[in-house]
């Protein structure tokens, strides 16, 4: 059975996507927040432990400007889908 990650922090959304994980939908049911939903992995906490506490120039941290900026553009062209 899958177990899901959600959050509506929207930059953590972004950096998970470009790390690879597996976006599976978003709630849009409240219109002031969106909730991302993600297919859990275990790696899920390392990497977000990374984002909101990792040093600056962490390579666990880096992620590449194109899939970062491909990430951004992907989940607003999802958020503002009907």
């Amino acid at each position: 059975m899958k177990k899901y990650f959600r959050t509506t922090n929207f930059y953590a959304s972004c950096y998970l996507f470009s790390k690879g994980l597996e976006l599976v939908g978003i709630n849009k049911d409240n219109p002031r927040k969106c909730e991302f939903c993600f297919i859990d992995t275990p790696e899920r906490a390392l990497l977000l432990a990374a984002f909101n506490f990792g040093k600056e120039d962490d390579p666990k941290v880096m992620v590449d400007a194109r899939k970062l900026i491909l990430a951004v553009k992907t989940l607003k062209d999802k958020l503002y889908q009907p």
